[in-house]
């Protein structure tokens, strides 16, 4: 029977889980399809019987064709982008349809059990989720991020990489074209190529707090973020040891992604931009689940003992580079707790990360335990701007339905009206966003399995076709705390006039000062005294810098003394260097309480001998 225009997809309207799937469908298909409840028209199709109508959907087209079960489902979605494939398979694939059939058999037999898991897993009705506001909240929340790591390296930059500094950035541009020539750009890719005095320096740190208050404020999203991206790379690339760290490498490729998933508006407004893709969006999934999962398993896979006894976090609260006094409290907890402790944090970094790819609700738990982990991290250790990053990266697994009700009314009538994710197989994305897409996910796989199986485990031709990739540093592989140090040797740097009377340096913030209360610095980085917790653990070798530094301390270098906690010479530079080696360790409730120091040390020898300059 005909005398309709349009397909008409029956339904059992008794039949919560068929409501369900419906009305995704319906927001799929739009208008090009009616739908109806086969108790208010099966008088109109007399051919089909009440029975069959329950057992499975039903397509009829306006020609009087009938389709059911899986192929009616493949033939409503046939016109949806990205889902038109099905339909096709199921009529030219061998064995698909077969497939396709026993699924929808299953299915439609155990209907009460699926319409709980869709209740659990959706909260509702399973349709698409719309991401306005999490790319709003999460591109801003970027620039909350490289705001706080361009105003943290402005403050330490002269001291670092100045022509006073530690590793002056103009010595090593030199060097490198020295070595390089004219590849040297692409080796090195920076703007520092240009110029690399500490001017420029400080231009491109001011430029990125500038363009990183302008993504906040949602100016030209796109066009800011590919600033910030250029800024910091330049700035990491000519760092040399002091921005090599794994939450650089993130920025930047959380950094790149977003230039991808931004608007191209001059003022970005929830709901009025158009969707994000699903392709830039599952990236960024795709991104958050490799940080977590590798962090997971490469504990694992490297064989470290602590890990696989569960037992690392009695040694990591007290061996952490800058652990803070909530630290030292948890470092007092029971062993059963801190096992414990290691076991929730698998479960979190191994079987959460899968969560990521599911359905709305498992995104939550995803979100939930990712940031709850973070914030523990937060609160026992230092790790600069890392943890407000990852956060970061979560929000783009909460939708509108999740996030909309932080919002002001008019956001969340316009979030209403707005349209729904742009599809995976629009052909314009095809065209330009698929070789990319291509591009990031093989060699993201490829830096994951290096990550997991360690260095020269990939084969040549990989490392190859990484090598021109990998100076951009905004495709990397990611590995937190794989290797638990289980001691905490500490160097102590000390002057002396006559070599007989010797006075130590304190740092801002690395232990020194055993009765000294260890504080919050993050999300600002101390890059100098993390590196020297990175210096005492190679004793008795020491870093090449390590000896610049040294140098620049006995100059009297203003800008390197700046990133110091104290300087006991400030009149003039001492004669005499050395640097001593101690083993630190937390002092327990009883050993404080007694003598006040949250630091118990112990002296194991020297660092650095002696040194002074020639002539002085």
């Amino acid at each position: 029977m005909t005398g309709h225009d349009r397909p008409v997809m029956i339904y059992d309207g008794d039949c919560d889980f068929c409501r369900s799937w419906i009305a995704r469908w319906q927001a799929l298909s739009g208008d090009r399809i009616d739908y109806a409840a086969f108790q208010h028209v099966a008088e109109r199709f007399p051919q089909i019987s009440a029975d069959e109508f329950r057992r499975e959907v039903k397509l009829v087209e306006p020609d009087g064709t009938v389709y059911g079960g899986a192929a009616a489902v493949y033939r409503a979605l046939r016109d949806v982008p990205g889902r038109g494939w099905l339909e096709r398979a199921y009529q030219r694939v061998p064995g698909f349809a077969l497939l396709s059939d026993l699924a929808y058999r299953w299915i439609a037999d155990h209907r009460p059990l699926l319409s709980r898991v869709t209740l659990r897993l959706w909260g509702g009705a399973p349709n698409d989720s719309t991401y306005h506001l999490a790319r709003s909240y999460f591109l801003r929340g970027l620039g909350v991020v490289y705001l706080f790591a361009f105003v943290s390296l402005l403050v330490q930059m002269p001291g670092l990489i100045g022509r006073q500094g530690i590793l002056p950035a103009a010595e090593f541009i030199e060097a490198v074209r020295d070595h390089l020539g004219p590849s040297g750009f692409w080796r090195l890719p920076t703007l520092c190529w240009w110029a690399s005095g500490d001017g420029f320096l400080s231009a491109l740190a001011w430029i990125g707090v500038v363009a990183a208050a302008l993504l906040i404020a949602g100016v030209l999203p796109r066009m800011v973020l590919a600033v910030l991206w250029i800024a910091y790379l330049s700035l990491v690339n000519v760092s040399q040891d002091f921005l090599g760290f794994q939450w650089d490498a993130l920025l930047l490729e959380a950094g790149f992604l977003a230039i991808l998933v931004a608007p191209r508006s001059g003022f970005m407004r929830a709901g009025l931009d158009p969707a994000p893709s699903r392709i830039t969006f599952w990236l960024l999934h795709w991104l958050l689940f490799r940080l977590m999962f590798l962090s997971g398993i490469t504990k694992l896979t490297y064989n470290d003992p602590t890990w696989l006894n569960l037992s690392a976090l009695e040694y990591h609260y007290q061996t952490q580079p800058l652990p803070t006094w909530i630290g030292w409290y948890a470092h007092q907890l029971p062993g059963w707790f801190q096992r414990l402790s290691v076991a929730v944090m698998f479960i979190i970094e191994l079987l959460l990360p899968f969560h990521v790819f599911g359905p709305r609700r498992m995104k939550q738990i995803a979100f939930t335990g990712f940031v709850l982990l973070q914030a523990l991290i937060a609160a026992t250790g230092n790790y600069a701007f890392f943890n407000l990053l990852t956060v970061v990266l979560c929000i783009p697994l909460l939708d509108d339905r999740a996030l909309g009700r932080l919002t002001a009314t008019s956001t969340q009538q316009r979030l209403a009206t707005a349209p729904p994710m742009v599809s995976f197989a629009a052909r314009w994305r095809r065209i330009t966003l698929g070789p990319v897409f291509a591009v990031i996910f093989i060699a993201s796989t490829l830096e994951g399995i290096e990550e997991i199986f360690g260095r020269g485990s990939l084969p040549r031709v990989a490392e190859a076709a990484l090598a021109p990739l990998r100076p951009f540093r905004s495709i990397n592989g990611y590995g937190l705390f794989r290797v638990m140090t289980t001691g905490r040797p500490e160097i102590v740097l000390q002057g002396s006039r006559d070599g007989l009377h010797w006075q130590a340096y304190e740092f801002r913030w690395k232990p020194g000062d055993v009765r000294r209360r260890p504080g919050f610095v993050e999300p600002h980085q101390p890059r100098l005294d993390w590196q020297m917790w990175f210096a005492a653990l190679r004793a008795p070798n020491h870093p090449p810098w390590f000896v610049r530094f040294v140098r620049r301390v006995l100059d009297g270098s203003p800008d390197v003394l700046h990133l110091l906690g104290t300087n006991p010479f400030p009149d003039s530079p001492p004669q005499y260097l050395r640097a001593q080696l101690y083993q630190y360790r937390f002092t327990t409730i009883e050993e404080r309480r007694k003598t006040g120091e949250w630091w118990h040390r112990e002296r194991i020898g020297d660092y650095l001998p002696v040194v002074s300059l020639r002539g002085r």
